[in-house]
């Protein structure tokens, strides 16, 4: 072999290698890179003229497996601290396998966060069995004890529920922090911590830089909302006094308040038309803006029979109506 070609077959294979090398580089800064298990293969190529003609020879091939990476993402799905009440809660969280081989992932969920106005009872640990991302009771599948996911693809996305109860004790306003934790089954620790032997086809499996363990925070706030109803009357008599004669106009005025915090749902005020009055048509007001008396479009409904009636849906708090109507002694 002539000088040339020593250093056409040193120069190809110093190219193969560095292509490999290159290629390993590149996929590693990828969110999975190539999968685990995955054989890597490199085979040099000379040509050379050695004076009989032109040849190429080949330099045996380099084989590498790509050893599991560990990492792992956890986030919380809920858009802020979620309302509640005394009872039973929900909180949301999305689980992302980002190694690039299949793992499962231990949870564990702390429900004694320093700095909490009170610490909810964790009463177990759901998985979206359906995908639909809401929590369906008899549907999704809880977790028994130690807590851990299915084998997951790399790129994966579970979302988890954590199902908590609120102590009676928790009041208006108050709040409370759960932390849910997820680390790889196979290991944690420092990036680049190696356990040899446990990765994808007897490979290593190698730490990534999430340490493969995540935790998310999920946070509760109590809002105990409390209606309070007044009712007032004004009189106006024929005479124009405020006596309470035959044909004297009452004026009722009902003021609903909604005070502490939260929601309240389906909020409506109903109130009879006293004995020995009647019902004066046109006289149902919401906040002095006048309503029907019919069952359509508006808020409310009233007649002589069946009284009045006013929706006023789901309201929070700090919020205040008034609904005013007359009715005519007999």
């Amino acid at each position: 072999m002539t000088r040339n070609a020593h250093i056409n077959i040193a120069l190809s294979t110093i190219c193969g290698a560095a292509a490999l090398s290159g290629f390993m580089i590149a996929t590693s800064a990828q969110a999975n890179g190539v999968t685990a298990g995955t054989l890597i293969e490199n085979t040099a190529v000379a040509s050379y003229d050695d004076g009989a003609g032109p040849r190429t020879i080949n330099s045996n091939t380099v084989s590498v497996r790509v050893d599991e990476l560990l990492d792992v993402t956890l986030t919380s799905r809920d858009p802020g601290p979620v309302g509640t009440r005394p009872g039973d809660a929900v909180l949301t969280f999305e689980l992302t396998n980002q190694g690039n081989g299949p793992e499962a992932f231990r949870l564990l969920a702390n429900p004694a966060v320093a700095g909490n106005d009170f610490d909810v009872v964790v009463r177990s640990i759901a998985i979206d069995s359906n995908g639909n991302g809401v929590y369906d009771a008899g549907v999704d599948a809880l977790l028994t004890a130690p807590e851990a996911t299915a084998v997951l693809a790399p790129d994966s996305v579970l979302t988890v529920f954590v199902l908590v109860t609120v102590p009676d004790t928790a009041t208006d306003t108050q709040t409370s922090i759960v932390d849910l934790t997820a680390e790889a089954a196979t290991g944690t620790g420092a990036p680049g911590t190696v356990f040899a032997a446990l990765g994808v086809d007897g490979g290593d499996a190698i730490v990534g830089g999430t340490g493969a363990i995540a935790t998310a925070r999920g946070q509760l706030v109590v809002g105990v909302a409390s209606v309070e109803l007044t009712k007032s009357v004004v009189l106006r008599d024929p005479f124009g006094g405020t006596s309470a004669v035959p044909g004297t106009i009452a004026t009722f005025t009902i003021v609903a308040r909604v005070s502490g915090a939260g929601t309240v749902n389906d909020l409506s005020i109903t109130d009879a038309i006293p004995d020995g009055t009647t019902y004066a048509p046109g006289t149902l007001a919401l906040d002095s803006v006048a309503l029907s008396d019919a069952a359509d479009g508006d808020a409310g409904v009233a007649s002589d029979a069946a009284g009045i009636a006013v929706s006023l849906g789901d309201v929070t708090a700090a919020f205040t109506a008034s609904v005013t109507f007359n009715v005519v002694i007999d």
